[in-house]
């Protein structure tokens, strides 16, 4: 449950990352297609879906500017795009949180106003504050008093506003994790800084960092790197359409995205193995041949006491190690050694390591 990742004190960075697809309003406000995106996401690996349960009239006045891709998605109003998809409210959530409990996935969705906030509230354990109201000082405090975790999006945000987001949120001893997120769509490769998820982990440490993606899918490198890097939480948008025009189906990843995902984290896991440095058991056969015994550089006879100069190494590693060789210079020989012999224990007077 992304509950457990918030207030996780010590988090694996090698374990699996709670995954969030972002199905926002790609249902385009049809139930069947909101119903078959829970299915798709459930059955490739995500943790969560989430979407954004909003109405026009209260997120934005009628004029308010487009900052998306126009030509990607050409409405430029945010109250004309949102009015094309908001028609989802308590009735349509109730299902679609119940779907996603017979799915075996969490349901999420972010709000943007009072109402939707308090009938998601009985739906969801976890509220998602975004980026664009990182300084909505009475919002985020009305959600505060749900008691809940919180997940905020840190998108077009600079230190001191999350510093100040962060001090309403501490008031009312609410555990939060912190999402970098670029707030641009999509956000080209050279401005998605995932360098700033660890700039994030140094400043807000002990709190879980995890990262929000708008960067187009292509082999999601980038959500596999900031998981590298230490984001434990991810979220990306999730279509089941690419090819859809508009909306944030241009920029999101589909099922088999996520699948490719999951599969490099495990196939990397695998390769992570165990961070305690120690020969391992199949490394055995190269431990005895591939490293070097002291060996005879000259022949020497029994009686003879050694010197650095008649000793080199060689492999295999069947003799006296040449880490031993303070040990063996000044012992005498008890049988002859040729050259080109490797030396052992027996070969020399009262030996031990």
């Amino acid at each position: 449950m992304l509950a457990d990742e918030i207030v996780r004190v010590e988090p694996d960075p090698l374990r699996q990352p709670y995954l969030i697809a972002e199905a926002g309003v790609n249902h385009e406000g049809d139930l069947n297609t909101a119903r078959q995106m829970i299915q798709e996401a459930a059955d490739a690996g995500a943790d969560a879906i989430k979407f954004q349960t909003y109405r026009a009239d209260t997120i934005a006045v009628k004029n308010s500017p487009a900052y998306w891709d126009l030509n990607s998605e050409p409405t430029t109003s945010q109250h004309a795009l949102f009015s094309k998809y908001d028609g989802f409210w308590k009735k349509e959530f109730e299902q679609i949180a119940l779907w996603c409990e017979n799915s075996g996935i969490e349901f999420l969705s972010t709000p943007f106003d009072i109402e939707s906030a308090e009938f998601l509230n009985d739906l969801m354990a976890v509220f998602k504050v975004s980026s664009s109201d990182i300084t909505n000082k009475p919002f985020i405090q009305f959600i505060c008093e749900f008691g809940k975790p919180l997940l905020i999006s840190t998108g077009a945000s600079n230190l001191q506003e999350i510093d100040q987001a962060l001090n309403w949120i501490d008031e009312e001893k609410t555990p939060v994790s912190l999402m970098h997120c670029v707030l641009n769509y999509p956000t080209p490769e050279e401005l998605a800084n995932l360098a700033m998820i660890k700039g994030l982990k140094n400043r807000y440490g002990p709190r879980v960092i995890g990262y929000s993606d708008h960067t187009l899918p292509g082999n999601m490198d980038n959500l596999h790197t900031a998981w590298l890097i230490g984001a434990q939480i991810l979220e990306k948008h999730f279509t089941h359409d690419k090819s859809l025009p508009g909306n944030d189906h241009y920029h999101a990843m589909d099922a088999h995205d996520l699948k490719v995902f999951r599969e490099r984290v495990t196939q990397t896991q695998i390769a992570l193995g165990n961070e305690e440095k120690r020969a391992l058991g199949e490394e055995e056969s190269a431990r005895q041949n591939a490293r070097r015994s002291l060996v005879a550089a000259v022949d020497i006879m029994s009686g003879t006491t050694l010197t650095s100069n008649m000793l080199t190494w060689k492999r295999p590693a069947h003799g006296i190690s040449p880490a031993e060789i303070d040990n063996v210079v000044g012992r005498k020989a008890i049988i002859d050694i040729a050259s080109d012999e490797i030396i052992y224990p027996s070969h020399l007077e009262n030996y031990s390591k």
